[in-house]
């Protein structure tokens, strides 16, 4: 796939500035999307000199209006691949399907386990012993779609957030670009709910 990439932000931007300095895929980010002003993530993107744009919730008079407003944001900048890093907002039907199969999240948790905006709290909170990184297809579910990567992380007993949350950014700087590396290159072919990755250096 020689694609155009958005990233849609809503943070400081770690996740974003792997993907900006992968030499595979930063040259091919065409976007970057927040629903934010003023973070972090869109200061990163200006000085890679990639556009920036902020749509907020709040300017929409509901989700579908907003959705479909992200989704035309993309679409008329030719936008080809969407990934979520870090981005907060759950977008409808209007972009899942202008999206489908094209659209990537990163989740700080070894899913279906701990879906949400809080997964490092709560495997804190639920004080399990391992918890992980996903990266898979996003659908119109929250923190639902065909997992195509995962990686297990060790919760260590006096582990606090600020402390497991770095080994979690730790993991996610590596498989984020990994499945967008494998989506550009076509070497993902989804059966149901399987990711089969062809070729994959690190499998």
């Amino acid at each position: 796939m020689d694609g155009r990439i958005a990233v849609l932000v809503s943070g400081s931007g770690t996740n974003l500035q792997t993907l900006l300095d992968d030499p595979a895929i930063g040259p091919r980010i065409a976007l970057v999307l927040s629903d934010r002003p003023g973070i972090f993530a869109l200061e990163r993107a200006e000085r890679a000199g990639v556009e920036t744009v902020v749509l907020q919730l709040g300017d929409y008079p509901d989700r579908d209006a907003y959705s479909e407003a992200v989704r035309d944001a993309l679409l008329t900048r030719g936008v080809d691949v969407a990934v979520s890093a870090g981005y907060m907002r759950i977008l409808g039907r209007a972009f899942a399907d202008a999206f489908a199969g094209r659209w990537l999240n990163v989740h700080p948790a070894l899913l279906p386990a701990f879906p949400g905006a809080h997964a490092v709290r709560d495997a804190l909170q639920w004080g399990v012993k391992i918890t992980g990184v996903s990266v898979h297809f996003v659908d119109e579910q929250v923190d639902h779609g065909p997992v195509v990567f995962q990686e297990a992380i060790e919760v260590f007993p006096d582990d606090d957030w600020d402390s497991l949350e770095a080994r979690v950014h730790e993991v996610e700087h590596r498989l984020l670009p990994r499945a967008v590396r494998a989506l550009l290159e076509g070497r993902l072919k989804v059966e149901g709910r399987i990711v089969h990755v062809l070729g994959d250096e690190d499998a």
